[in-house]
């Protein structure tokens, strides 16, 4: 089996947001993650506007990764079997075969018997599709519940998108969601986060750092995952605070926040990049 290596449009967040002056496409996002060497997956996640997407623009996206040579994913959020649906057939226009879902959206906040209930109902259809829906760990939802309904449903298409670093904020450590979810993983978002003291020592910060400075234990992770021989693609993103003066950045002469943010979130991209590889070469 083969794990690609993959961006994510969250390492693309603040460069395609309205708060830097000329905001990157997706298609130019999708450009630069191809000019990457070892990049070869590109994941389209909570973006908007594949929630109303005609086919024609779908089949313009997927036109253009063939023509970059990126596999793509596709993320979304909540259970709703007809988001769901949305999401599967999104999925088959883009030629993708991982949807990553989250357990709730918003006020949607289903309980476990509800999920599963909803599930039941949406995957035969991403089972006869060759699809797979991958459930995200975060905050929201305690990993065991994740994990207890994953394994009730039984499904070789549903699965676990490890994201180690969003649980802390329920005090899970990472090393045991990994451990938890060690054997229901189908994706893995790679990023690194680390805590630092509030300004005046009042409470903490938990955010994105540089991959290998933080909590998240990049080597245990893969050695759990081994994800060439599961075939479980990685897919990189950050939590990167806005670069301005409060967050301690360093800026260029002249430079203004959004560049000095644009900036920093592309050298993360490289470092990210260069940091794995090294670890697999």
């Amino acid at each position: 089996m083969t794990s690609l290596l993959g961006l994510s449009t969250y390492a693309y967040f603040w460069r395609m947001s309205d708060r830097v002056p000329d905001p990157m496409s997706l298609d130019e996002a999708m450009r630069d993650a191809a000019a990457h060497d070892g990049v070869d997956l590109f994941q389209i996640c909570d973006h908007l506007p594949l929630d109303t997407a005609s086919d024609e623009r779908l089949a313009a996206i997927r036109a253009l990764a063939d023509e970059l040579g990126l596999a793509l994913e596709v993320g979304t959020r909540g259970t709703d079997p007809a988001h769901l649906a949305r999401y599967l057939h999104v999925a088959e226009a883009l030629g993708a075969t991982l949807v990553r879902s989250m357990w709730t959206s918003g006020d949607d906040q289903p309980d476990a018997l509800e999920t599963e209930r909803r599930l039941r109902q949406a995957l035969p259809a991403y089972e006869a599709a060759g699809v797979t829906l991958a459930l995200e760990t975060y905050e929201v939802v305690a990993t065991p519940d994740l994990v207890a309904v994953v394994r009730a449903i039984g499904s070789d298409h549903l699965g676990i998108c490890l994201d180690p670093a969003n649980t802390v904020a329920r005090l899970e450590h990472p090393a045991e969601v990994v451990a938890m979810t060690a054997p229901h993983v189908v994706n893995w978002h790679v990023k690194d986060s680390g805590f630092t003291r509030s300004p005046g020592w009042v409470g903490f910060q938990y955010t994105g750092v540089p991959i290998g400075t933080g909590v998240v234990d990049h080597d245990a992770v893969h050695a759990a995952l081994d994800p060439d021989a599961r075939g479980i693609n990685r897919v990189i993103e950050f939590w990167l605070p806005w670069q301005d003066a409060h967050a301690g950045a360093e800026a260029h002469p002249g430079e203004s926040p959004a560049q000095t943010t644009s900036r920093i979130e592309a050298a993360w991209t490289e470092h990210t990049i260069e940091y794995i590889r090294s670890k697999e070469s």
